[in-house]
C-alpha cells in the first residue's frame, strides 16, 4: 500500500483511483494508515472467511489474515486483472497497473 500511496499522483494523472480494504478491525487499520502515512481510502472490518470466499483469496485462519489480493477494475466496473498472493513476493505493483492503462 505504501508504494501505491507514493505513486498516487502518477496514477491519478492517468485516471486511476486507488482504494484499499482490510479484514483488520478499525483500530489496527488506523495503525497501518498512520504507519504508512496513507491518504488513500482504506476500508476495514471485512469478514475474513466471507471475503476470502467472495474474492477467491488465500487466507490463514490460524493467523486471522487474508493474503494480499489486488484488482484492476475497468470504468465499466468489470475486472481487468485479478492478482492473488499467498505471500509477500509477487504482489500487484503500481507500475504494472500503470502499464495496463
Amino acid at each position: 500500500m505504501a508504494a501505491f500511496e507514493r505513486a498516487k499522483d502518477k496514477l491519478r494523472e492517468e485516471g486511476i483511483a486507488v482504494v484499499a480494504a482490510s479484514t483488520d478491525p478499525r483500530e489496527k487499520a488506523a495503525e497501518t494508515v498512520a504507519e504508512h502515512s496513507l491518504t488513500l481510502p482504506v476500508g476495514y472490518g471485512l469478514p475474513l472467511k466471507e471475503t476470502a470466499g467472495l474474492l477467491g483469496a488465500f487466507y490463514e485462519e490460524r493467523r486471522g489474515i487474508l493474503h494480499a489480493t489486488g484488482f484492476v477494475v475497468k470504468p465499466d466496473r468489470t475486472i481487468a486483472v485479478a492478482h492473488y498472493s499467498s505471500g509477500p513476493i509477487g504482489r500487484l505493483v503500481w507500475q504494472d497497473v500503470l502499464g495496463l492503462v
